[in-house]
């Protein structure tokens, strides 16, 4: 076990950054916008990084952490006053196969949520193909522990050799309840562990959601909605966890801004969209915790050599 961690560690650190083979598209309505939207995603060079073009308004938006504008029930990017709503399942059906630079075209404000999750974005960018390219990505590695935390909730980053992920939840209902998951994050797991878990919310909160432009485009078919004892949906849950998983699937996409992998353990107790940012904001300023590493150091190859 320990040599199997090691070499992933050391994969992550040696490998080519990556973009799509081909161009790929997909479409459909927003969550909360409600407005319908056709997606392609397009080869990126080297060191471009994730960046949107809202053709209908001829913008540019580079996925950063710069770029947020809003995190209330959605992750937003936006510049010089243009937005895209609902990036984060997007972002993390990237940054969960290990795709560094992408072109994305959008006629429209919002990601469409297709079925509230990331499986068929995964589909979609694995039919595209992934691409090598000719030039070692970086990753930021925690050097000591760094915590951001608010009346609410907690994140925290800690030393760890690998990509490892824990949520903590707690709702007083008796569907969710009290779950927590742990995952070593790879392409794999990803993909079959938490890509597939769907968006939820409570049916008692649609009404004043779609009072304020929210859930606008919310149904049954891109969301799990609970009433105050059950899940609405005829088909039930993926996972009995479901709900602790699409929380790290979120984080997923809210850490993929700070533009390369994070290389620790980070401990999320009942974070959201907004305390994800917080916390990214909170690490790059704390420089004393962190160090950004590219080439594999002298200890990793005396590891290597060990494997």
């Amino acid at each position: 076990m320990p040599g199997m961690l090691f070499a992933h560690i050391l994969f992550l650190m040696m490998r080519l950054q990556r973009t799509i083979r081909k161009e790929v598209f997909f479409h459909g309505i927003g969550l909360h916008t409600g407005r319908y939207a056709t997606v392609k995603l397009k080869p990126a060079p080297r060191d471009t990084g994730i960046v949107f073009f809202r053709i209908d308004r001829d913008a540019i938006i580079r996925a950063g952490l710069n770029a947020v504008t809003d995190t209330a029930f959605a992750t937003t990017l936006g510049y010089d006053g243009v937005k895209i709503k609902t990036v984060e399942h997007l972002l993390a059906a990237a940054a969960g196969l290990g795709i560094d630079n992408l072109f994305i075209d959008i006629d429209g404000p919002e990601v469409p949520v297709l079925d509230g999750s990331s499986t068929e974005l995964v589909g979609i960018l694995l039919e595209a193909g992934i691409a090598k390219q000719a030039k070692k990505i970086s990753c930021l590695k925690i050097t000591a522990p760094v915590a951001y935390e608010d009346a609410h909730c907690r994140v925290v980053a800690l030393p760890y050799n690998g990509r490892r992920l824990s949520y903590f939840m707690s709702f007083n209902h008796k569907v969710l309840g009290n779950q927590d998951f742990t995952i070593d994050l790879n392409e794999t797991n990803f993909a079959a562990q938490i890509a597939p878990a769907r968006t939820f919310g409570f049916l008692k909160d649609l009404e004043r959601l779609r009072a304020n432009g929210l859930a606008m485009g919310g149904s049954l078919d891109n969301a799990v909605v609970l009433d105050d004892d059950r899940v609405l949906n005829a088909s039930g849950l993926r996972f009995s966890d479901e709900f602790v998983r699409h929380k790290i699937l979120d984080a997923v996409g809210d850490l993929s801004l700070v533009g390369m992998p994070i290389e620790g353990h980070i401990v999320m107790e009942k974070s959201g969209h907004s305390a994800n940012v917080h916390f990214l904001k909170k690490l790059l300023t704390s420089t004393e915790c962190y160090q950004v590493v590219t080439e594999v150091d002298q200890y990793s190859r005396q590891v290597l050599n060990y494997t």
